[in-house]
């Protein structure tokens, strides 16, 4: 299957995140991704997991990342099977499975890893609390979340062009954090344990409070 140029919707939910994004010619933009992708890296691998559950996979450009950083057996979820089967397409390894799901039906029974990879999805639930909660019960115990910096991701996309009419917010982003607001609105499930701040992403590395390890 064919990577797509622009983020797809199904059910009214923007899913992927079109091949725009990582497939882009821009120095400036593969920079800033670059910065991105390292900082995941470095932290997926600081905590040595030999599980991993990533939600929200997309196309599996983080997944592809998580496997060459780690030796970890990956599971990755998404809510779109048009999406998984992107991921799919794209990478081939015994060390990894896919499976369509949302986020909000993770089973605590089920879905378990020593580390959750949950990466630019949290921005797009329309309750991001539940979302959070649902990560905190499948983390044993740590969690690598990010989301755009607000409001500077609005700020580029209008400067350079992208999204004008909705004054730079990107396609299907339904929740708006600056640093301080996503790290006081993770601390109520997390024990923060590591930040990172490539430009325009703010990532955190946290302990489950459920699952303290």
């Amino acid at each position: 299957m064919k990577p797509h140029k622009t983020p797809l919707i199904e059910n009214g939910i923007v899913v992927g995140t079109g091949s725009d994004k990582y497939e882009t010619k821009n120095p400036l933009a593969r920079y800033l991704l670059r910065n991105f992708e390292r900082a995941v890296g470095d932290l997926a691998a600081s905590v040595a997991p030999g599980t991993i559950l990533e939600v929200g996979c997309g196309e599996g450009h983080i997944t592809e990342c998580l496997l060459s950083r780690t030796r970890a057996t990956i599971h990755a979820t998404d809510i779109s099977r048009t999406i998984v089967d992107i991921a799919r397409s794209r990478l081939d390894s015994s060390r990894l499975s896919f499976e369509t799901l949302n986020i909000y039906d993770l089973n605590p029974q089920i879905h378990v890893a020593e580390l959750v990879v949950c990466c630019e999805v949290l921005e797009h639930l329309d309750d991001p609390t539940r979302g959070l909660a649902k990560l905190a019960m499948a983390a044993r115990p740590y969690t690598l979340m990010s989301v755009p910096r607000e409001p500077l991701w609005r700020i580029l996309n209008f400067l350079r062009g992208a999204h004008v009419r909705t004054f730079g917010n990107s396609p299907g982003h339904l929740q708006h954090w600056s640093q301080k607001a996503f790290l006081q609105f993770i601390g109520t499930e997390f024990e923060l344990l590591a930040l990172r701040a490539p430009l325009p992403w703010t990532i955190v590395l946290g302990r489950s409070k459920r699952h303290p390890g």
